[in-house]
């Protein structure tokens, strides 16, 4: 009879047990979504009027309009039509030693090259600002948030006003690429298809090599089947394009040694690293050098406390890959303005959430010199723009850095922030979807 009841009472202590459980995920999930949003973040969340929706729309349009009527734009966009050329006549790309593109890019410019530059004019600022766009959207999405919400459509029509989007869709630099691959990326990792995310990323890799530094996310989250695809795709890609390229080994010979000896006059003036910004105030190169790479080493220190904190995975996953990708810019050579605009669509899309960086007045400060309605007349000239641009950067990196390293605390109303405990990939609520605005 005590087996009996000893058994008994074991399963009903079992069930108890499991409604404790299921009592403490909920309260969990309570908790979460609490911390999650606020009455400012769902009234970002809430659809836009019908007028801001088109005067959103409008101030993109006009925008490109007005770029795409300027035969100065696609300059680097031409940097990759010659390349693609140059391989049409049997010539090599990398003749050219601004070529700063894997093989894998050359063949993918080659269709550009069969299109006359009269219709590249119209075309490239259309394509870029599209995916520009793209990327927010895609953005939007990891936090649940509608691109018709006032947040989407606010940032939208910002971006007719800001530096780093004019910059990168009069450009046409193949930037655009990580611009939309990263936040697309980051969302399918949020829902822990992180091989499919590799998939993406490798991708934007053979386009161009700017997100390599996201593979320590990857090492980060111990995903290594994922990491291998990372690398996997953009190797074999080059690889089998370096079949088809004459000449391949220039990339070895001609175009890295100028891109670490700071590229040439040329384009040393746009450079907004570190390595390049502070010999220009007086710091001698080497000490320049030595304060960029200890500022990249701490900027991934902090990424990995960051991930280590753990907390909403979406946050945890958009936090980790911007600091990751700061790190690099601050460190590396070339750093140019657009480059901002592949981490700033995944931090701004998180504004809904109370715990987020752009919550911090800090985060608009060091964007409002990006704002082409302030002009700043000793920082205006194409010799000091990269002071302003470093700015920017340095000022993200030390913002999110700060984020980064801060320990979860309660708010000024006692409330927990940051201390989500469940599964990564459980997502938190973020309040009502997107309604009519009111």
């Amino acid at each position: 009879m005590r087996l009996n009841g000893a058994g008994g009472g074991g399963t009903g202590g079992g069930v108890g047990r499991r409604d404790v459980r299921e009592q403490g995920d909920r309260d969990e999930r309570d908790e979460r979504g609490t911390h999650g949003v606020d009455a400012p973040g769902v009234w970002l969340r809430t659809r836009a009027s019908l007028p801001a929706q088109a005067a959103a729309a409008a101030l993109l349009v006009l925008t490109v309009t007005e770029i795409a009527g300027s035969a100065a734009n696609g300059i680097d966009n031409r940097v990759l039509v010659r390349a693609g050329q140059a391989l049409l006549d049997g010539g090599s790309p990398y003749a050219d030693k601004r070529l700063l593109y894997l093989p894998s890019s050359v063949l993918l410019a080659v269709p550009e090259a069969e299109l006359g530059p009269r219709v590249l004019q119209v075309l490239v600022p259309i394509v870029t600002a599209l995916l520009i766009l793209a990327g927010w959207w895609a953005a939007l999405r990891i936090f649940d948030v509608s691109p018709r919400s006032r947040l989407g459509v606010a940032v939208a029509g910002g971006l007719a006003y800001f530096a780093p989007f004019r910059s990168e869709v009069g450009l046409g630099n193949w930037t655009v690429a990580s611009v939309l691959a990263l936040p697309v990326a980051l969302g399918l990792a949020a829902r822990d298809r992180w091989t499919a995310a590799a998939a993406v990323v490798g991708a934007a890799i053979c386009c161009k090599p700017m997100l390599v530094p996201l593979a320590l996310l990857f090492v980060l989250a111990r995903r290594w089947r994922a990491l291998a695809v990372l690398a996997g795709v953009p190797l074999a890609a080059s690889v089998l394009a370096a079949l088809l390229i004459p000449h391949p080994g220039l990339l070895a010979t001609k175009t890295l040694p100028f891109l670490l000896h700071g590229q040439d006059a040329y384009a040393r003036p746009y450079d907004a690293s570190l390595g390049t910004v502070l010999p220009r105030l007086g710091m001698p190169h080497t000490a320049a050098d030595v304060v960029a790479v200890a500022l990249a080493a701490a900027g991934v220190l902090a990424a990995r406390a960051r991930w280590r904190r753990g907390g909403d995975q979406r946050l945890r996953l958009v936090e980790t890959a911007s600091m990751l990708m700061l790190s690099a810019f601050v460190a590396s050579r070339p750093a140019f303005l657009h480059y901002v605009l592949v981490i700033l669509p995944v931090l701004l899309a998180s504004l809904p959430l109370r715990a987020s960086v752009p919550r911090t007045p800090w985060f608009w400060i060091v964007l409002l010199p990006q704002n082409g309605a302030l002009l700043l007349p000793s920082l205006e000239s194409l010799q000091r723009r990269a002071f302003r641009d470093a700015v920017m950067l340095a000022g993200l990196y030390a913002v999110l850095a700060v984020r980064c390293l801060r320990r979860p605390g309660a708010d000024p109303h006692g409330r927990l922030l940051d201390t989500g405990t469940g599964p990564a990939a459980r997502p938190m609520a973020t309040g009502a979807p997107a309604g009519p605005s009111r």
